[in-house]
């Protein structure tokens, strides 16, 4: 009898860690799994020290930290999370004898992965879900076209060239990499998705919870994910008082946290806008759909910049599943999910005055907007669901177990 596919991901983190990188891993994982793939799962130091962990019915290996007194120094730190990965992985793949090791984002994993790869013969497929680079620069833990970020680049380019496949999650990310001079025919793109199943329609709004957040009858905006700068929220709160001369019921939800949160709070006390931006703080994860049942229109203001014009977030597509109205800014990640005036409403990026601008017009034409309700949960479900996406993994897969056979 045939063996089913075995799978071994090499992952940066995972659950219980709550981010875009870990549910896009699980979704994965699952559609494999649905495939009858066997998937093992293997993440850096970064996650922690214990050997293995038992996480809602999934079955996490871990790599405990390289031990050296020279780990504590920065370049050579990031050396050890590899050193350690490697011998980690030599240990499981040796074991467990995967038919493809599939490495995801960072460069760090790749370079393990392509070690161990070839000492026990086996296919490398690495997949790019960002350029770490470029998240450095937008965190403000590095500067564009600095050393690290030259460092960076190079290393993201060379595993680029050494991997058997590769596999990426947008069409802009694609297209930088085959600029790099990677050859297109090995770049495949596995799109960020949505699972609708864990994403049905909205819920009507639960009154009970409205109102503990100081929710009135208005329109209520919405924003619902990590506080980072490129997310462009100042520039929404910014955009608040020309919306509010017109909309005065309008309120604005910001549910979730990260860096940019006390700014973002002490913004909204600096323009007199407190009752009108409300601050739900973080949620747990399966209380998510009660906030998005709040909400009329979801606003995503993502600032240009190399990162958003490059990256598809996951997000918007949460919400177009959901049927949600959708406004976002028009920065290349979100051109390839939103088409203005039938899937959602796009606006100049950068542009407080022509974010207001739309908010306002699409609140003035509310009969449009069942039409865009269904119109965005149809691209979904046509287009965007991770049945569709995962499949893209099967040929690749089956062209690397043949070479190596």
């Amino acid at each position: 009898m045939k063996q089913p596919l075995h799978v071994l991901h090499i992952l940066d983190h995972s659950l219980p860690l709550h981010s875009g990188y870990t549910f896009r891993t699980l979704a994965i994982l699952r559609q494999q799994r649905a495939l009858g793939w066997r998937t093992t799962h293997l993440t850096s130091a970064k996650q922690g020290d214990a050997a293995a962990q038992e996480v809602d019915g999934w079955h996490f290996l871990r790599t405990p930290p390289l031990r050296a007194w020279w780990t504590a120094l920065p370049v050579l730190g990031q050396l050890g999370v590899v050193i350690g990965l490697y011998r980690r992985l030599l240990q499981v793949a040796a074991t467990t004898k995967p038919h493809i090791l599939h490495a995801h984002s960072p460069a760090l994993n790749a370079l393990a992965a392509l070690r161990v790869g070839r000492k026990l013969g086996i296919p490398v497929v690495y997949e790019i879900r960002a350029f770490w680079e470029d998240a450095a620069v937008d965190h403000g833990t590095s500067r564009a076209g600095g050393l690290r970020y030259r460092i960076s680049r190079a290393l993201e380019s060379h595993v680029l060239r050494r991997a058997d496949a590769v596999t990426t999650i947008c069409e802009g990310l694609r297209t930088d990499i085959v600029a790099r001079g990677i050859a297109a025919a090995k770049v495949t793109v596995i799109p960020n998705s949505v699972d609708s199943v864990l994403f049905p329609q909205a819920r009507p709004p639960d009154g009970v919870l409205a109102r503990s957040l100081g929710l009135g009858g208005g329109p209520v905006l919405g924003f619902l994910g990590s506080f980072y700068a490129y997310e462009g929220l100042a520039l929404l709160i910014g955009a608040m008082p020309r919306m509010l001369a017109v909309l005065p019921g309008l309120q604005l939800l910001l549910v979730g946290g990260g860096p940019q949160d006390l700014a973002l709070r002490a913004l909204v006390a600096k323009l007199g806008l407190q009752g009108k931006v409300i601050f739900s703080g973080r949620v747990a994860h399966d209380k998510v759909a009660d906030y998005y049942g709040l909400t009329d229109i979801l606003v995503y203001p993502r600032l240009p910049m190399r990162l958003t014009e490059l990256v598809t977030p996951l997000k918007p597509l949460e919400a177009m599943a959901q049927g949600l109205l959708v406004v976002a800014s028009d920065v290349g990640g979100h051109r390839e999910l939103v088409q203005h005036g039938k899937t959602g409403i796009l606006f100049k990026a950068g542009d407080a005055e022509a974010l207001a601008e739309q908010v306002i017009q699409l609140v003035r034409q509310a009969d449009t907007w069942p039409l865009l309700r269904r119109q965005a949960r149809a691209y979904v479900e046509s287009e965007r669901n991770w049945a569709a996406s995962v499949a893209r993994y099967g040929p690749i897969y089956q062209r690397l177990t043949a070479q190596a056979s």
